[in-house]
């Protein structure tokens, strides 16, 4: 994967290369060179300003029905780190970081917090050299789209907090949640947990993580209960 490459796969071609290359310059890398002087923090910096810019005008655009909640809640969804670091997965944004050795060793470049950063930094020079039309079709085609399935899948929805604050009005009582079973090596673990008011069992659910498991118990028992 090269830079020709991605310009390939974005549609863009930059005008100033540098630019596309600063966007892929990570901190740690410029105590080991002195090819760069500036990593890409100024340009992530910038790109997480297009983001909620064009984030927020495409969502009040397309979804005029919907009430200023449930836009924020979608936002917040589209462009938290693990999204962002899906798209960034996807273009293989992480090939291209320029890091340090032992950032490098330590798995920088499947790491989420790195590639979405990376994401916004890339997003950030592609308003600086192409202007924000450029910026929203980059947004609209590999992240935006996303935006339907979301509403459907109603994963917009905090669905732990919802059940807490229905269930403590129902008993009084915050429900607790416990893993019944993880399975898979440290990397790729599955995880099964269930949701209890008391000793009653609201719902179950899996994920890759305790906190997805959790969240999808606590969607099972909101859909069982008829409250989503």
């Amino acid at each position: 994967m090269t830079l020709s490459d991605l310009e390939t796969t974005i549609g863009i071609q930059f005008t100033n290369k540098a630019l596309l290359a600063q966007a892929f310059v990570h901190r740690s890398h410029l105590n080991e060179t002195k090819e760069h002087t500036e990593s890409n923090e100024r340009l992530e910096f910038l790109g997480d300003a297009v983001l909620s810019f064009a984030t927020s005008e495409y969502l009040y655009s397309s979804y005029p029905k919907f009430p200023e909640g449930t836009l924020t809640n979608v936002r917040s969804t589209l462009v938290k780190t693990k999204s962002l670091a899906l798209v960034a997965a996807d273009l293989r944004l992480g090939d291209l970081l320029m890091l340090s050795r032992g950032e490098e060793s330590s798995g920088g470049r499947v790491n989420e917090s790195l590639l979405a950063d990376c994401f916004e930094a890339l997003l950030g020079a592609i308003f600086l050299d192409q202007g924000i039309d450029a910026a929203k079709t980059f947004l609209r085609t590999h992240l935006l789209y996303k935006t339907d399935t979301i509403l459907e899948t109603k994963s917009y929805i905090d669905f732990k907090s919802l059940l807490q604050e229905l269930t403590q009005e129902k008993t009084k009582v915050s429900p607790t949640y416990r893993v019944i079973k993880s399975e898979g090596p440290d990397h790729n673990k599955t995880f099964w947990v269930e949701v209890l008011s008391g000793e009653t069992l609201l719902g179950k659910g899996t994920g890759k993580s305790k906190q997805e498991a959790e969240q999808n118990a606590a969607k099972t028992a909101l859909e069982k209960s008829g409250n989503i």
